[in-house]
Parts: structure tokens; sequence; C-alpha cells
């Protein structure tokens, strides 16, 4: 049976303490408190890195082989824009009592 909730929340933003990282890119960080009500109550935290702004496109390439799945997923050259022109890398997704969990492996040109 589908249920649905509804309600609104409040977003609290903090900013932390920002140091250049070893490329040079010099990430923010903001940490995120959320409260929400209404159907739900409940409380969220989270810490959120903003730094190079853009997009790129990630190529999942599956097959199954006597019911063994593999999953090849890359950044498709020269997808990047803005801030990520130029990326490249790989992911892994892996599934741990029915959970998903991603690793990706990626490389940024230096800051221009």
């Amino acid at each position: 049976m589908k249920t649905h909730a509804s309600g609104p929340f409040d977003v609290k933003l903090n900013p932390q303490s920002s140091e250049e990282d070893a490329d040079g890119t010099g990430l923010g960080r903001l940490s995120i408190d959320k409260q929400f009500h209404g159907d739900l109550e409940a409380t969220s935290k989270g810490e959120m890195l903003q730094g190079r702004t853009g997009t790129f496109i990630l190529q999942h390439s599956g097959t199954m082989t006597r019911g063994a799945p593999q999953l090849a997923i890359s950044v498709v050259p020269d997808s990047g824009t803005g801030g990520l022109e130029e990326i490249s890398g790989t992911m892994t997704i892996n599934i741990v009592n029915g959970k998903h969990f991603y690793e990706f492996d990626y490389v940024l040109p230096a800051a221009r």
C-alpha cells in the first residue's frame, strides 16, 4: 500500500571554515540543518561542499551473465561543462542488504 506524507520544513545553512584543498579549487563548506513538520516530525543534518559548478554525463553499460550482473560506469569524455570541463572517472555501485552505495573515482584539472 502506497502512503503519502507532506508538510513544511525549515532549513538553516551554516558556513564552515573554507580552506583550499590540495588541488587549489577552494571548496566552500556549509552545514545544513533541517526541521520537518506536518505529517513528519523529524530533523536532518548534512554537509554541502561547493566549489565547481557544471554538469557531466555518466555512461552505464550493464550485462547479465548467468544471473551475475556486471556494470561499468564511466564519465563520457568531453561531457563536462563549466568548472567540470575535462573531468574523467569511473563509478562502481554496490548493493549491500538491499541498499545502494556508490564509489566515484574522478580527476579534475587544476583550477584555472
